[in-house]
């Protein structure tokens, strides 16, 4: 439609008086129908006074809905989310501002925010009269039970007339995101005797995760401060070096979710599968706060934060970056239609992974071993074993199957606990760490001793 024109003016006024009367409230069409049978009556009858007040009963919901559409009120609104990612089942609260930004005060507005359903009702304020350059603020809270990124928005707002015969409702055009994110259960810091290559506790204690740095002598270059001279090695290499400081290697480790459709049965915040995404959660937290540089792998062979450098989350502000991406991927992660984990141990087999811990679905032969070849690039190993059939019939020991699974894993080197419906992450944190300490694998060929904490 061209703008400007005569002929789209008139569309527009006729499109705005549609817009006005459909937004005639109850009030106001019982007014302009009591109007016309009064008029018509009058007409019928004779009576000039009661045509009067027929025409009067009509006329003033018709002003009222013309007078509020071009009313043109100069408002501006912004949503603040405190904070804007929550775990599941926590509350988040969302602050709403209005600022009047005209010259003239506004009548009675109703503000409506547009939620999902999962986060509650509607919520909805009436704001009486906003004087000149004020401001208004309102806030609501918000939950959900269920994991995701939920879009909140846009603002509404709903002028009515002093006498209520009519409503318009105007939107803002902006929204925001919150994201709820799995459940991060804390976890106690535990030592896995065992082998760790070449990394962690498993070396040194000169590569430790907070050690001092390590001192390289390096030749001398024009620029350098003498105040770096390594005179013990300037007097052994018969020239000028200088120290280089090196950070330590930080030790790393590889968090693998199972996310496979036919691994799991059942859906719901109780479900097994929504068990294991909680507990990649808690740890990859658990892990990054221990100073390990952590990498997320899923059965599709992918991985976050991604593949530059070594693939795993660096320190400082990039390890921060890393766990708020990790996490926002966790909170829309869905299950995959692949069948196997072939994918995900082409990824491991690139290279030294360091600690290894997984969370599996259902295994069937075929899978487990794909599951114990992984150990060979890894140090130390560990893996919960969801059994999905019991998840869906409630507390009860472990299936066959499942215990089958565990067997064969523990016998190619892993850690693996077999984890029964409502059973906390903690608890099986520390039974691995018993396990771990009473059975001790015998390390393979060119690892170290050491675990992981």
């Amino acid at each position: 439609m061209a703008a400007g024109g005569p002929a789209a003016r008139a569309e527009d006024d006729r499109g705005g008086l549609r817009t006005a009367l459909a937004g005639l409230t109850t009030r106001g069409r019982s007014f302009f129908a009591a109007g016309i049978a009064a008029a018509v009556c009058a007409y019928v009858l004779g009576q000039s006074d009661l045509l009067r007040v027929g025409l009067l009963l009509a006329v003033l919901p018709l002003v009222c809905a013309a007078v509020l559409y071009r009313t043109r009120y100069r408002v501006a609104g912004s949503r603040r989310l405190s904070p804007a990612r929550v775990p599941a089942g926590s509350e988040a609260r969302v602050h709403l501002r209005m600022d009047n930004v005209s010259r003239l005060p506004t009548g009675l507005l109703m503000l409506q925010d547009r939620v999902p359903y999962v986060l509650g009702p509607r919520p909805r304020f009436v704001l009486d009269r906003v004087e000149a350059g004020g401001r208004r603020e309102v806030s609501y809270r918000v939950r959900s039970d269920l994991r995701g990124r939920y879009p909140l928005g846009p603002l509404q707002l709903r002028l009515t007339d002093p006498f209520g015969m009519c409503e318009l409702t105007r939107s803002f055009s902006t929204y925001d995101t919150l994201t709820v994110v799995p459940r991060v259960e804390p976890l106690p810091p535990v030592r896995l005797t065992g082998e760790a290559k070449g990394y962690g506790d498993g070396r040194h204690r000169s590569l430790a995760l907070a050690g001092e740095d390590d001192v390289i002598p390096r030749g001398y270059r024009y620029g350098d401060d003498l105040r770096r001279v390594h005179w013990r090695s300037t007097a052994r290499y018969g020239e000028l070096m200088v120290r280089r400081e090196e950070q330590p290697q930080r030790s790393r480790c590889t968090v693998l979710l199972d996310t496979r459709d036919v691994a799991y049965q059942g859906a719901g915040p109780d479900s097994a599968f929504e068990w294991a995404v909680a507990g990649t959660a808690s740890a990859l937290v658990h892990m990054l706060e221990r100073g390990f540089s952590v990498r997320l792998l899923t059965d599709t062979g992918n991985s976050l934060p991604g593949e530059g450098g070594d693939g795993f989350a660096g320190a400082g502000q990039e390890s921060a970056d890393a766990a708020g991406l990790m996490m926002d991927t966790l909170a829309v992660i869905d299950h995959s239609d692949g069948a196997g984990l072939s994918r995900a141990y082409d990824v491991l087999r690139g290279g030294n992974e360091g600690l290894l811990v997984a969370f599996l679905g259902d295994l069937d032969d075929e899978q487990a071993a794909v599951i114990a070849k992984m150990r060979q690039r890894s140090g130390a190993a560990v893996a919960f074993v969801l059994d999905s059939a019991a998840w869906t019939q409630g507390p009860g020991p472990a299936s066959s199957a499942a215990q089958h699974s565990v067997r064969l894993l523990n016998e190619a080197g892993w850690t693996a606990v077999a984890v029964p419906p409502g059973v906390a992450l903690v608890d099986l944190w520390r039974q691995a760490d018993r396990l771990r300490t009473s059975t001790g694998p015998a390390p393979t060929a060119g690892t170290t001793a050491g675990g992981w904490s």
